[in-house]
């Protein structure tokens, strides 16, 4: 923006992130539609100059950090226990929808060659988990659906990246193999997850060497990236070696780190990927009015057309797709009727209906090379790229705008599962912890006055999350209003000069510990 300097739009930025945030509490408006149309009002001020993205840089800024917070905090078990839908529809969805796409981009677009009809497919077939997990996740969902939608997000991107790279060559060189292609899918897959798993390896082990909290947070700061360039390096899928790192450092931090640790690197991550997710969104609007000044004058119209032909074709294929593999499969296999039986249609029909595009399409449309093998243009970039926008911007609102009150309306029962593992978890940790109180208080440095003191506290924990199963009790309030009490006096201690800011923020973590756990249990 000519006449600002860079930390000036900077500042700006970060304003214009919390003021949508805090203005999309108090609308019925997803944030992620709300800062695409702030991006869109920003492309179209006059003589306000964006610069391009580059694809390679929105690759490597955005997608490592943001799968490998997404594989970081998957619950591996149910990620396992879900790994038939999460695979029809990581990778056979991809390819259906690649198909259909293709098919339907040839009649759209004449003389479109197969291998551009094929990219703009896998382009456009990968859901964004972002936009979905900004919206669903906040509200009363089965955590099965969760689950599934995020583990398809981790597995997605990569099959419909080999795709496309696949048919983008084919298309500059004119050279296609089946064969070589499906053999290179597995390589990729492999080698690359082999990645992540080592770069995931080796975080933990220096972790548990360096014991110092923020070089730990740095370290799985940089684990994404380092994950993606050494695979990038070995031409193998990037995608699932952050996804297969992300994975291993989440089934072992707990471990290999300290409890300051595990908060700070929670809080950072927490952040990271709330602030990268907000620049997505403003630059996915920013990026469409941009690309709408190139157009020809009198042809937007068409090529809005054919991107909500294609985001329709898109959303159809979905559609069929998720009851067609979840209901025919048990019908045919008694088997499977016993081992997992057949879930109620709403949470399959929320399945079908979340399929919003993001980030992911955006820098695959815009890595589209600008000229083939022999010199010639590549064949209709500009119209892709418009049409993957397209289908980007009315997936998101369609889709965006209509979820939050479709999953009101089905009125899903709340999750009883998580509650009675979290009871059990409390309940045999307070054990243990008994246990081990009772075998250290024999050891000749332990004070019997502070071991009776912790048995009592033991034994206080133990009845308030027994009072009510664990629900809401008059105890819990009680502690909150001590918890603030205490946190009045220190300020005022601070304010009084009795106390030093390093003291009041030491004892305030503490209160602000307590309280958080006092609030959940409120929640609970």
């Amino acid at each position: 923006m000519p006449g600002f300097s860079p930390i000036v739009l900077a500042i700006a930025f970060a304003a214009l992130v919390v003021t949508l945030t805090a203005l999309a509490r108090r609308l019925p408006v997803p944030t992620p539609i709300l800062q695409v149309v702030a991006g869109l009002l920003i492309g179209l001020v006059p003589r306000v100059t964006i610069p391009d993205l580059e694809p390679d840089i929105v690759f490597f800024v955005f997608l490592p950090p943001i799968l490998w917070a997404a594989a970081f905090f998957t619950p591996f078990r149910e990620f396992k226990a879900n790994i038939r839908p999460i695979g029809l529809l990581a990778v056979g969805l991809v390819l259906a929808t690649s198909v259909a796409v293709a098919v339907v981009a040839r009649a759209l677009l004449p003389g479109l060659s197969w291998p551009v009809a094929i990219a703009l497919g896998a382009i456009v077939s990968p859901p964004d988990a972002v936009a979905a997990a900004a919206i669903v996740s906040r509200l009363p969902v089965p955590r099965r659906v969760i689950v599934i939608l995020e583990g398809e997000s981790l597995v997605n991107d990569a099959s419909a990246l080999v795709l496309y790279r696949t048919a983008v060559a084919a298309a500059v060189t004119g050279a296609f193999s089946w064969g070589e292609s499906v053999v290179r899918f597995f390589i990729d897959a492999g080698v690359g997850a082999l990645v992540g798993l080592l770069v995931g390896w080796l975080i933990v082990r220096a972790s548990q060497w360096t014991k110092d909290a923020l070089a730990e947070t740095l370290l799985t700061l940089t684990g994404p990236y380092i994950a993606w360039v050494v695979a990038e390096s070995l031409h193998v899928s990037a995608v699932l070696a952050c996804v297969a790192g992300g994975l291993y450092l989440g089934q072992r931090l707990s471990t290999a780190v300290g409890a300051l640790s595990r908060l700070q690197t929670r809080t950072v991550w927490d952040l990271v990927v709330f602030l990268l997710n907000a620049t997505i969104f403003l630059l996915l609007g920013v990026e469409f009015a941009q690309m709408m000044r190139t157009v020809p004058e009198g042809s937007l119209g068409s090529i809005v057309r054919m991107g909500a032909i294609v985001a329709a074709v898109a959303t159809v294929v979905r559609l069929i797709w998720v009851p067609l593999l979840t209901f025919v499969p048990r019908q045919l296999s008694r088997e499977m009727r016993r081992r997992d039986p057949a879930p109620h249609w709403k949470p399959v029909f929320l399945v079908s209906w979340t399929s919003m595009r993001g980030i992911v399409s955006l820098a695959a449309a815009l890595a589209l090379p600008r000229v083939l093998s022999n010199g010639a243009p590549f064949p209709y970039r500009t119209q892709i790229i418009l049409i993957t926008m397209t289908v980007i911007m009315l997936t998101l609102v369609v889709q965006g705008l209509t979820l939050a009150p479709l999953i009101r309306a089905f009125r899903f029962a709340p999750e009883q599962t998580h509650i009675e593992e979290e009871r059990l978890a409390r309940r045999e940790a307070l054990r243990r912890g008994a246990e081990a109180l009772d075998d250290l208080a024999r050891e000749p440095w332990a004070d019997q006055r502070d071991v009776e003191w912790l048995r009592g506290e033991l034994r206080d924990r133990m009845r308030l999350h027994e009072l009510e199963g664990g629900g809401p009790s008059a105890r819990r309030r009680l502690r909150a209003g001590i918890i603030s009490a205490e946190r009045r006096i220190l300020v005022r201690l601070r304010n009084e000069g009795a106390i030093s800011d390093e003291v009041l923020r030491e004892l305030e973590q503490e209160l602000d510990l307590d309280a958080l756990r006092a609030r959940a249990g409120e929640a609970r």
